[in-house]
């Protein structure tokens, strides 16, 4: 879906051109259409609400379904409440991080849900808004908060931590083999104050980069703009947190669905998974104690990429991994 929106950004009113295509949107539905239609009052929390794009869908094909929707960007919640405007009495919408599930129960005067759908990683609002910084591609401050009152910029991080704490960043959030050239550089140009902008940046990263290195995987500047994105947003110590939050709320025959676009999201999101649809039984017994049973079944044995056909209409659907979970038992 393509809608122009008025967005107001620090006091300034903007126009912004949204392209918004929810991935993997049938492939959710399908995966969370079992738990919400056997609720006869059923809710389904959107953990990253962004512009509404899953949410909506989901509004129109259940006419009893409550939304709770979370989102830690005003901009996006602004966009969401106008694209929701038909739904008003059935949503709830929320500025929380994802990590803030209890918080949000409280807000609906719940215990627990039929669903929870989470689709990780950056919007389309902000990666297509220049001005928030999350893009190599285009000039621009150097922000990349997707809270926007939050104190933590990219800037701040840029021009104050060390070569050490940089080169950790770059190296464990971007998964840079030449993180500490580009950290050692980076310190190198803010001394000279040549550092202020994303275009900055990116070149910074090109130029650390050994050129045979610069010709395969994609513009050199993407996994360092990831890691300072992660660093600035507290995306992974959030994540962490938030997929154990969604587990226990969840009721019985309740269903989690979650969409990663990078490697180290994924990989939170599987051994929490497999942790919980453990038996404690001990291995080798025949039966399976009581109360040793797993309280999570996987729904997909692994985890699943958008088909061909959507790569192709929507690029930003290719990095995306899909992990699906039911509780079982209390």
């Amino acid at each position: 879906m393509k809608e122009i929106k008025e967005i107001r950004k620090g006091g300034e009113q903007m126009s912004a051109e949204v392209a918004h295509i929810p991935v993997a949107l049938t492939r959710c539905l399908d995966l969370l259409t079992p738990a919400i239609a056997n609720s006869s009052k059923p809710y389904l929390i959107d953990a990253t609400l962004g512009l509404a794009g899953h949410a909506k869908v989901f509004l129109e094909k259940f006419s009893n379904l409550h939304l709770i929707g979370i989102d830690r960007d005003p901009s996006a919640l602004a966009v969401a409440k106008e694209q929701l405007l038909a739904f008003a009495e059935r949503t709830t919408l929320l500025h929380l991080t994802y990590d803030q599930i209890n918080q949000a129960l409280a807000a609906a005067g719940i215990n627990e849900v039929d669903a929870i759908l989470f689709d990780l990683g950056v919007s389309s609002m902000q990666l297509d808004l220049s001005q928030r910084g999350f893009s190599y591609s285009k000039d621009a401050p150097l922000d990349m908060r997707m809270d926007q009152s939050a104190p933590l910029t990219a800037k701040v991080i840029l021009d104050t931590y060390s070569h050490g704490q940089l080169a950790k960043i770059i190296q464990n959030y971007g998964e840079e083999k030449f993180a500490s050239k580009i950290a050692e550089n980076i310190i190198k140009a803010r001394s000279l104050g040549e550092l202020n902008t994303t275009k900055d940046l990116a070149e910074i990263v090109k130029s650390s980069i050994p050129a045979p290195a610069r010709r395969t995987g994609g513009n050199p500047a993407k996994r360092t703009f990831q890691a300072l994105r992660i660093e600035v947003n507290q995306e992974l110590t959030i994540l962490e947190q938030a997929i154990p939050a969604a587990l226990a709320a969840l009721k019985v025959g309740g269903r989690l669905v979650v969409m990663s676009y990078q490697s180290l999201e994924d990989r939170i999101v599987k051994n929490i998974f497999n942790q919980v649809v453990k038996s404690k039984t001990p291995r080798g017994l025949p039966v399976e104690l009581p109360d040793s049973a797993a309280n999570y079944r996987l729904l997909i044995s692994s985890s699943e990429a958008a088909n061909e056909a959507e790569q192709i209409s929507n690029p930003r659907s290719q990095s995306m991994r899909l992990r699906a979970i039911e509780r079982v038992a209390a």
